[in-house]
């Protein structure tokens, strides 16, 4: 953690206009079935315009839990928190000791790619360690409009840790 996070004043939470959680067995169809869930229900949620994101950010993270993440019996879990401003997806696993990081990968691989996809589309990425596992998270700030254009985005070199288990 750095000086400036350490220090950051803890700010009273938004409250959740709405939230959405659910488990999925560790295989290649339930990163599809996360995908689509995910996408109906921002648009649902009268967030259409943030539908390409969403859709990427949940396929990279539920790919990651299932590659990196997942042991044989434990399940995998997507929890979508919407706020007045902020659209934050979660996507815990049962491997805490394998933590996300942000990699170059060489011009012939064909995996390796999935981070810097979430480090470009989010506005905050992170992780934040379990009693069992880990939540690795991507949060969207909201337009007011669909027409509004989102600003260019710095990419991060590595995520953002929180110290305390959930």
């Amino acid at each position: 953690m750095t000086a400036a996070q350490e220090k950051a004043p803890a700010s009273t939470p938004e409250p959740v206009l709405q939230e959405d959680r659910l488990d999925y067995t560790p295989t290649a169809r339930s990163v599809s079935y996360s995908r689509r869930r995910a996408v109906r229900l921002v648009a649902e949620w009268g967030y259409p315009n943030h539908v390409g994101e969403v859709a990427l950010l949940v396929c990279e993270l539920a790919t990651n839990a299932l590659l990196h993440g997942s042991v044989r019996g434990r399940l995998f879990r997507v929890h979508l928190i919407l706020t007045a401003t902020t659209l934050r997806i979660e996507v815990s696993d049962p491997r805490g000791e394998r933590l996300p990081a942000v990699r170059e990968a060489e011009d012939d691989e064909c995996y390796g790619r999935g981070l810097l996809i979430v480090a470009r589309l989010a506005d905050r990425w992170g992780v934040e360690p379990r009693t069992v596992g880990k939540t690795v998270f991507a949060e969207l700030v909201l337009r007011q409009r669909p027409d509004m254009p989102r600003g260019p985005r710095e990419l991060r070199a590595g995520p953002s840790h929180t110290a305390t288990p959930r």
